[in-house]
């Protein structure tokens, strides 16, 4: 019974994993493209152990802005520890905001020098000692701002193959395969998602959140709320056991917030407690378990002002610290100044007697996160846990590597192989992780091993006249430190469960062995590894074990030490005992940052480079070619050149079947090329044929296509008398619950498409419609319901294409793609068409595309043509893109078909589309129309602009925007089941995930109004959306009851704040 649990909960987990992480990933995007509406960051600052290593950060953070995962107005920092000595975690927190407060300051003069502006900073009379800039002007500039701040300083001991990187920025392939060609996720770019989602519960008050960088909470911060002008800890109940290793927060059992019982305030702090502690403190809750100290803390108001005013004042007493050598903790003294039953204890510790003084009258809440996932990153075993086992279903296990066939390798399915060129000749065994690597033949790596930043040569014989074949064990770490002055890269390694940390005496390890045992069986005394300084402590971070030699010795006595070799051998024990060695602490005082920095970008540049050359010379362009050059550019010296040698091959694309590989994805990588080499003139042009391609290819779908048209027909209306003709249609508009955008070409025209829509009334009548009749006067009449009006007597001077201005393109380019001028001659005969459309513009209904089926629908009655609805379908296809507005086949199936379709479109030429009326019966229908307003927003739109920005991305094959069309496809599927099953609960759940994913697709498709207006209506909805692209007009919300429906109707109308329009309506049904 328990085993069944286990495996229920752990389910569970992954699926909260999943869904968390992709709801954070969804809002991160959003934040960082539209800024403005999806609040983000002012401020992301990583705390650093080096000058040296804050430079690496630096130059991740901006790399972090490349890849589109911080905004470009956010300011990021990263801020070293005073000289590089600690000074303990809280130290490090006021060091990090007064030196945010010092960079912001310089931001704003040199926006004030640019703008010819004087600085007026305020002129008060206290003064910060560190810089001179005035105390309160620090504080003034700093108080408003949204603050995110990682600690990640430090020497990473347990993960010490992470040490050089930063094990904030170890690899994480969580959810890499939805982004195939985008960048290698990073455990910091996890975080940053997550912590993206925690802005909204700052509002406007400014504040800071204090992350760590070894853990990733996995949790719904969209809903965490947090006290005003307070300090909050975020906590998550967790086993007593487990409490016994880490912090614990005593929750106040009788005071807590009125409005949300997951705050209360915390009565007291403590560390790694035993039982008896918890019992007497009344930790332990109801349930059993205690609340754990996650690490995550946030500051707002008032609280984070006092916090900012002794940040900013902070230098002496951190000089202080580092005469003293001592240490100011984060989770022990600082968070304890906030919590009134540890200031007695506090004011006994290094700064106790400041931080109570200044920070002391605000008190400390704990915010229970009960659904939080806690995924720490303590050791190597623990990174590879989260990527084979929880969240495992989540990892990319080969993305932006370069692998050989399965006949001329060995490599593990599981085995995890990230921004790296492995050789034929090479075995890799099961869960292991290659990341940055480049391996040569002749190389075996074992299972549940860890190898980075290696890049082996072509082996060759070793010194000693042997063939050289490396073999990593089982259960190993291996990676490369460039040193400063050092030529060669250092090759270190140790087994996956060593702690480096843990000394001989009390059994420490290396390579999995224990010392005493390494020793012993390879004949090396500990005087040969530790010195008298470090005769007190022998464990692994202190010991002088990695020789510094050429490379292949260094494997060679790589495989000796870890007891592959013959360990008796007396020429490889002098050649270690000869050897210049080096230890892990050395190693982190001596990494060349800079050259280990260079060497990564451009061996990914490298790497990028031959994944391109493939997809151009072997390939059908699948994959995002703008997005990889990006990579390649960064090798500054050759990256250019490079891409310049791939333009020269565009000329042979073209060459390419067209059935095979369609125009417009050829001319889009020609035109992507030549963006990237900055040819503009040529871009230019380039992307007209672009959408030439796109125009002339759905034309071939739908078997209609741009001739030259003759100039008359021997059978034309005009060699008959005339007689008058007239003919009306009239039109419903269309609501779309899901599936839009898969109808659009050029994705319907390579890949299917499906749309649940439904055609409606408005205030009880047909909203679209024409009348055309013939007339004695030569030539073309048109008039529309908003009063305009042109008479055109030259017909012929009708030809695309027609100025996006232009008010009667629609009729214009419905008479070019009808060839009506030359059936009915109207250089003799005339033509008088009306039209009107009673909804607003932009209304997002598809009422473009409906009166465009309605104009082709009565010209081709008029002219005995086949005015079949899926017919009609298929021209107004053709004329969207004459018109240069482009678009789908969803809005004239939503118009020319009645009730609710289900349609699907079967990709190739010619398109064919399957409209599959769902027999709703009538509850279902009385439900709808009770439960489901239709709301016009007031914000006006344009379709064609979104749908130009979609249309872009799909033909550079974005994977995000691919993947997101793909999951309409099925969510439309699902919304079918969900009508023909009454399950309204259901359709609203698929309304809600299609709008997200509409934003994720153009995140200008809502704005600010739309977003306050959603969640106003959200406690009475099952789910919102605007209806067509988005971005303004017509909203359908489907009401939780008819009750709800009511009342939010009553709510709506009554509130002055949404000056929107509710509209009654009907199911049209024929």
């Amino acid at each position: 019974m328990s085993e069944s649990r286990s495996r229920r909960t752990s389910t569970r987990s992954k699926a909260d994993l999943s869904a968390a992480l992709r709801r954070a990933w969804y809002h991160l995007r959003l934040s960082v493209r539209d800024p403005t509406r999806v609040r983000t960051w002012d401020a992301v600052v990583l705390t650093a152990a080096s000058p040296e290593q804050a430079e690496l950060y630096n130059w991740q953070l901006n790399r972090a802005k490349r890849m589109g995962r911080i905004a470009p107005s956010t300011v990021t920092l990263a801020v070293p520890d005073p000289h590089g000595q600690r000074i303990g975690s809280g130290a490090a927190t006021l060091n990090a905001i007064f030196a945010l407060a010092n960079h912001l300051h310089h931001l704003s003069l040199i926006a004030s020098a640019v703008s010819g502006m004087k600085d007026c900073s305020s002129t008060s009379s206290i003064m910060n000692n560190a810089t001179g800039i005035p105390l309160l002007s620090l504080v003034e500039i700093i108080k408003k701002k949204h603050v995110l701040l990682l600690h990640a300083g430090g020497d990473s001991k347990r993960v010490p193959w992470a040490n050089p990187m930063g094990k904030v920025f170890l690899p994480l392939p969580y959810l890499a395969a939805d982004d195939p060609d985008g960048p290698v996720p990073l455990l910091f770019d996890h975080i940053l998602a997550i912590a993206s989602c925690a802005r909204q519960a700052f509002q406007n008050e400014g504040g800071m959140f204090i992350m760590t960088g070894d853990v990733l909470p996995c949790f719904d911060a969209f809903s965490m709320v947090l006290p005003e002008d307070t300090a909050s800890i975020i906590t998550v109940p967790i086993t007593l056991d487990i409490a016994s290793n880490h912090g614990v927060i005593v929750a106040s059992k009788s005071e807590s917030t009125n409005d949300y019982i997951q705050v209360q305030l915390v009565d007291n702090l403590l560390q790694k407690p035993i039982l008896e502690e918890l019992v007497s403190h009344q930790a332990i809750l109801e349930d059993g378990r205690t609340l754990l100290d996650t690490g995550i803390i946030a500051v707002k108001g008032e609280a984070w002002v006092d916090l900012a005013m002794l940040s900013c004042s902070s230098q002496p007493m951190i000089s202080g610290l580092l005469l003293s050598k001592k240490e100011m903790s984060l989770y022990e003294d600082l968070v304890a100044a906030w919590v009134p039953a540890k200031h007695e204890w506090l004011k006994r510790r290094p700064l106790g007697e400041e931080l109570v003084a200044t920070l002391g009258k605000k008190k400390l809440f704990s915010y229970c996160a009960y659904d939080l996932l806690f995924l720490h990153f303590g050791t190597s075993s623990e990174v590879l846990d989260h990527l084979n086992g929880t969240g495992s279903e989540l990892v990319g296990r080969r993305h932006l590597c370069s692998i050989p066939a399965t006949t001329v390798s060995d490599i593990a399915a599981s085995a995890i192989i990230i921004s790296s060129k492995i050789a034929p000749g090479v075995s890799i065994g099961e869960e292991s992780l290659v990341y940055d690597s480049s391996i040569s033949t002749s190389v075996q790596i074992g299972s549940q091993s860890v190898v980075v930043g290696i890049n082996v040569p072509e082996l060759q014989q070793t010194p000693s006249g042997n063939l050289l074949k490396f073999m990593l064990p089982d259960r190993h770490c291996l990676w490369e430190v460039p040193l400063v002055g050092c030529t060669e890269r250092i090759i270190v390694y140790c087994g996956l469960y060593d702690n480096p940390k843990i000394s001989l005496p009390n059994d420490g390890t290396f390579c999995g062995k224990p010392w005493k045992k390494i020793l012993g069986d390879l004949g090396i005394r500990d005087t040969d590894l530790w010195g008298v300084k470090e005769s007190k402590d022998m464990c692994l971070w202190n010991a002088k074990i990695f020789p510094v030699l050429s490379y292949p010795k260094m494997l060679e006595l790589a495989t000796w030490l870890m007891g592959l070799g013959n360990q008796l051998d007396e020429y490889l024990l002098d050649l270690w005992k000869s050897s210049d060695r080096i230890s892990l602490e050395e190693l982190h005082r001596s990494i060349d940052f800079s050259n280990m920095w260079i060497g990564s970008i451009n061996h990914q540049a490298d790497l990028t480079a031959a994944i391109v050359a493939a997809c151009l010379n072997f390939g059908l362009l699948g994959r995002n070619l703008s997005q990889l050059c990006q990579e390649i550019l960064q090798k500054e010296a050759t990256g250019v050149e490079i891409c310049q040698e791939f333009l020269s091959l565009c000329p042979d694309l073209q060459a390419q079947n067209p059935q095979i590989l369609p125009k417009s994805r050829a001319h889009q990588v020609h035109l992507d090329l030549l963006r990237v080499c900055d040819e503009k003139d040529m871009a230019a042009e380039m992307e007209h044929k672009v959408w030439a391609a796109v125009a002339d290819e759905t034309a071939s779908a739908v078997r209609y296509g741009f001739e030259e048209q003759e100039a008359s027909t021997s059978n034309g209306i005009l060699e008959k008398p005339f007689h008058h003709m007239k003919v009306k249609v009239e039109l419903p508009v269309r609501v779309d619950f899901v599936g839009g955008w898969s109808d659009t070409p050029p994705w319907s025209l390579e890949r299917s498409g499906c749309v649940l829509n439904m055609a409606i009334t408005l205030g009880g009548s047909l909203p679209v419609g024409t009348i055309i009749e013939t007339m004695t006067r030569p030539g073309l009449l048109i008039n529309d319901d908003a009063g305009n009006e042109l008479y055109i007597d030259n017909v012929t001077s009708i030809v695309p294409p027609f100025d996006s201005s232009d008010q009667f393109r629609l009729v214009k380019s419905a008479l070019f793609v009808t060839d009506v001028k030359t059936k009915m001659n109207l250089q003799s005969t005339g033509l008088h068409v009306k039209t009107w459309a009673k909804v607003p513009r932009g209304s997002g209904l598809g009422t473009s595309s409906i009166l465009s089926a309605a104009v082709v629908k009565a010209l081709l009655q008029l002219t005995n043509g086949d005015d079949s609805n899926e017919n009609v379908t298929r021209i107004v296809l053709v004329l969207e893109q004459v018109m240069g507005t482009g678009g789908g086949w969803q809005d004239q199936v939503g118009g020319l078909y009645p009730g609710i379709k289900f349609t699907s479109s079967i990709p190739g030429i010619p398109l064919r589309l399957q409209v599959n009326p769902l027999l709703a019966p009538p509850q279902l229908i009385t439900e709808l129309q009770q439960r489901l307003l239709v709301v016009f927003t007031g914000q006006l739109r344009l379709a064609h602009q979104v749908l130009q920005k979609v249309v872009i991305r799909y033909l550079q094959r974005d994977n995000l925007l691919v993947s997101s069309i793909r999951r309409l496809v099925e969510l439309a599927k699902v919304g079918r089941e969900a009508l023909m099953n009454r399950d309204l609960i259901e359709l609203g759940d698929v309304m809600r995930e299609a709008w997200r994913l509409h934003q994720e697709l153009d995140p200008y498709c809502s704005n600010e109004f739309v977003d306050a207006l959603f969640a106003f209506a959200d406690p009475y909805c099952q789910g919102c959306k605007l209806v067509g692209a988005g971005g303004g007009g017509f909203a359908l919300m489907l009401a939780k009851s008819a009750e709800s429906a009511k009342k939010l109707k009553q709510l709506l109308t009554e509130n002055p704040d949404f000056d929107v329009q509710i509209y009654d309506w009907e199911i049209y049904l024929g």
